[in-house]
């Protein structure tokens, strides 16, 4: 029982890239405002004519809206050595090994060391599409592709 606690992994959906545009379309937006802004008779006054400022106030307001909307998923992955689980606050998505008729890894090109373009591609038996995996969405990214490598040769294939 306890081994398979062990082997029980659970990855977290990775929030970095939503934080980031968050905060670079919200200084753009600061900046853009402070350099069009008028300074009159000693004080600071916004010009509100301006179109490019509401532009950049709907972007800023889309990307706020969109890391909430992740925030409040949660999503995660958990890999197990029976079941691969993929979850969110509402609903949980389970595929057992034994519905798995293939596991591909992509290769890490020469030029991008960091892993941000690796894909998993799992083939299901029962399924015509391809189920895809960008381990570099999740925390943790190169301990998934170890485990996923494990599933693949518990699977049997002989291509790692």
């Amino acid at each position: 029982m306890t081994d398979n606690i062990e082997n029980r992994k659970r990855f977290k959906f990775n929030m970095s890239f939503y934080y980031q545009s968050t905060i670079a379309y919200f200084v753009f937006f600061l900046l853009y405002a402070i350099i069009r802004g008028e300074f009159v008779e000693g004080s600071f006054r916004l010009i509100t004519k301006d179109p490019i400022i509401y532009f950049f106030g709907i972007i800023v307001v889309v990307a706020i809206l969109s890391l909430l909307y992740n925030l409040f998923l949660n999503k995660y992955l958990i890999i197990d050595d029976r079941e691969i689980e993929f979850s969110n606050r509402y609903k949980s998505r389970k595929i057992s090994l034994t519905d798995l008729q293939s596991i591909k890894i992509t290769r890490e090109k020469k030029e991008t060391r960091n892993g941000a373009f690796r894909i998993i591609r799992l083939k299901l038996k029962n399924r015509k599409r391809i189920l895809l995996i960008r381990p570099y969405d999740y925390e943790n990214h190169e301990l998934i592709i170890k485990k996923f490598i494990e599933l693949k040769v518990k699977l049997g294939d002989k291509n790692v």
